[in-house]
C-alpha cells in the first residue's frame, strides 16, 4: 500500500481539497509553492499511463475545477501541471501555482509550511470550489 493509499483510506491525515468515486485531491504537505495540489486516482496504479484511458482523462475533468480554484485563491499567473511520479509508486499529478518557471522546478528545496497555514490555503481553495 502507497503512502497515497493510506491518505485516501485515512490512516495518513492530508489537506483534502476534494474527492469523488475515482480520484483524491489534497495539499502536497512539502510544496514547490504554497497552494501546490497534488491529485490522485485511488486506484493504486504506479505509472500515470498506466491508468485506464477513461481515468487518464476523467483525472483532466476533475483537476479543472480545483485549477480554476486554485488560480482564484493564490496569487499567480496561472496553474501549472506536471507528472513525474518517480518519489511516491502511484501515478498522481501536480497542480502548481506558477508566477514563474522556477515555480516548477522540482529540483529547488520545498517549502516547510506550518499547519496553521496549510489550513488556511485549504479554506481559500475549497471556498473557491
Amino acid at each position: 500500500m502507497t503512502i497515497f493509499s493510506k491518505i485516501i483510506a485515512g490512516e495518513i491525515p492530508s489537506y483534502k481539497i476534494a474527492e469523488n468515486e475515482h480520484f483524491y485531491a489534497f495539499l502536497d504537505i512539502m510544496p514547490l509553492v504554497k497552494g501546490h495540489v497534488l491529485v490522485v486516482p485511488k486506484m493504486e496504479v504506479d505509472k500515470f499511463f498506466d491508468m485506464p484511458e477513461n481515468y487518464l482523462s476523467e483525472i483532466m475533468v476533475f483537476a479543472k475545477p480545483i485549477a480554476d480554484a486554485i488560480e482564484k485563491a493564490i496569487p499567480c499567473r496561472r496553474v501549472g501541471l506536471s507528472v513525474i511520479g518517480l518519489e511516491v509508486p502511484h501515478a498522481h499529478l501536480h497542480l502548481i501555482p506558477l508566477n514563474e518557471m522556477n515555480d516548477i522546478n522540482f529540483t529547488r528545496p520545498k517549502l516547510k509550511v506550518e499547519p496553521s497555514e496549510m489550513e488556511e490555503i485549504l479554506q481559500k481553495i475549497v471556498t473557491q470550489l
